[in-house]
């Protein structure tokens, strides 16, 4: 683990000692769906150097957050995935993405969307309440030619890469636009009539997704002091 600490008795430090540095938290983000390859990790981190990732995974498996497995396989390849004490992070994550869902604006250029994120977010705005009871089955289809399906059976929630043969609607949100139909910024009526959303199948299954899947309203940015 790095040898920077906060200097305090505090649980909240101490998880911050473990999970807080750069990249820490996004290489837990991607590993809770499942091991990974260095290979792997890398892909879905673009942006971090190689040396970098070394250093937080050795950290994390010193911490006891990862460890490293050998795959039965010919090419006996690695694979790093969470221990026990590292996938009770798994609702942190998600609670955590929600939470700075909330005040996602508009990707910049250089944003990278990977699969893992795609997935995720889904995981991430699932209203399990609301879906008692419902059986449903969507592909989305995201811009770059990312494809991945979500089965809803009554209130359980299963999402994987890659298209369904039995799907109920194939849902193509162009740009952006996701973000907005989940937040309520865009409904399922104007996105449809915009085109800035595309569907197959009965509308009826776009505006139950929107009821699915919710990213709370944004915050109220304050300014200046607060007087009450």
């Amino acid at each position: 683990m790095s040898g920077r600490t906060y200097g305090q008795f505090c649980g909240l430090a101490r998880a911050l000692e473990i999970i807080g540095e750069r990249w820490s938290l996004l290489i837990v983000r991607d590993l809770v769906l499942g091991p990974k390859r260095f290979t792997e990790l890398q892909a879905g981190l673009p942006k971090i150097p190689a040396s970098t990732l070394s250093a937080r995974l050795n950290e994390l498996e010193q911490s006891g957050v990862l460890r490293r497995r050998l795959l039965p396989q010919l090419d006996a390849a690695v694979v790093y995935e969470l221990t026990e004490y590292g996938g009770e992070l798994d609702q942190i994550v998600l609670d955590l993405g929600l939470w700075g869902a909330r005040s996602l604006g508009r990707p910049a250029p250089e944003d990278v969307f990977t699969l893992d994120a795609a997935i995720l977010s889904l995981y991430t705005t699932f209203q399990s309440e609301k879906a008692k009871g419902i059986q449903a089955t969507y592909e989305l289809h995201y811009p770059g030619g990312m494809v991945l399906h979500a089965i809803i059976e009554d209130g359980a929630l299963k999402v994987a890469d890659g298209a369904h043969p039995d799907a109920d609607a194939i849902i193509e949100p162009l740009g952006p636009f996701i973000k907005d139909l989940l937040s309520g910024e865009l409904t399922a009526a104007d996105a449809t009539r915009t085109g800035k959303v595309r569907i197959e199948g009965a509308f009826e299954y776009l505006e139950l997704f929107t009821e699915l899947f919710h990213i709370p309203a944004a915050p109220q940015v304050s300014h200046g002091i607060v007087i009450r």
